[in-house]
């Protein structure tokens, strides 16, 4: 799934100014359920809860050694996650999956009413989902609503689950590429989530993502209200390491020089 970023945020919340954000919590369950996908376990979110919205974000491994999802988020209980260099590989890689797509996904949840108590449905605020594509200690953001910016867009509708506090593990509502119906679910659900992978926006300028350098990408998620003070805004860091480093030009030159005194040395043990 292709996103472009658009400059129109509209929304029509019902808040008018922010209550300061509370102290972010790790490790936690998002209400009520993991509703994308099945069998997707809860925990291990980094979670803000603020005014009625809770905003969850998490790293997972989605590719194993084969190719496949895995319930494991490797959470540092700190709001870091870490992960193995490389690309995704094996028999059971999706067909999008090319040389540029990590082991890993971040995963988010948005619920706008998480204690039933305000009646505040997803349309009710805007978001931002603001993904940093530089490894270096540097931010290099694509900032987007995550919710909100697929309406305006050409591409298709996303494949995000809709539901609400009562949704069942895996029970997501998904608009099924109709835009008339994803509008639907963004005026009359709480509660919508996904798994992506850094894959899913490899567009310019944010083409330049390298799956086997080692690196901290940064990823931030706002709900504002109609003056665009910030409700509630989680955040966490994905930690990439074990990239395999190449040898200097010069290292490899004296590496070869070895070699071939070794070849030499065992030819004159051999005469």
């Amino acid at each position: 799934m292709q996103f472009r970023v658009f400059g129109i945020l509209g929304a029509v919340a019902a808040l008018t100014a922010a209550t300061p954000a509370q102290a972010l919590m790790f490790d936690e369950n998002v209400t009520n359920n993991v509703i994308f996908g099945a069998p997707n376990a809860n925990g291990a979110f980094t979670v803000d809860r603020n005014d009625g919205i809770e905003l969850g974000l998490r790293g997972k491994l989605r590719f194993d050694a084969t190719g496949l999802p895995q319930n494991i988020f490797n959470s540092n209980g700190d709001g870091t996650y870490s992960f193995d260099a490389g690309a995704a590989s094996g028999a059971g890689l999706p067909p999008w999956a090319t040389t540029t797509t990590p082991i890993w996904n971040f995963e988010w949840s948005i619920n706008s009413d998480f204690e039933d108590s305000t009646g505040f449905v997803l349309g009710d605020f805007t978001y931002e989902l603001k993904i940093d594509f530089d490894p270096g200690p540097g931010q290099n953001f694509l900032t987007i609503d995550p919710i909100l910016d697929p309406i305006f867009a050409a591409a298709p509708v996303p494949d995000h689950a809709f539901g609400d506090n009562a949704t069942g593990p895996g029970g997501g509502i998904m608009a099924g590429g109709s835009l008339p119906f994803y509008t639907a679910l963004v005026d009359g659900t709480n509660l919508a989530q996904n798994s992506q992978n850094m894959e899913d926006f490899n567009d310019p300028p944010f083409d330049i993502f390298d799956p086997t350098v080692d690196g901290e990408y940064d990823f931030v998620l706002s709900a504002l209200a109609d003056d665009d003070s910030t409700i509630a805004e989680t955040e966490i860091t994905i930690l990439v390491s074990g990239a395999v480093a190449v040898p200097e030009p010069a290292s490899v030159l004296a590496l070869g020089l070895g070699l071939l005194g070794l070849a030499g040395l065992r030819r004159y043990v051999r005469r």
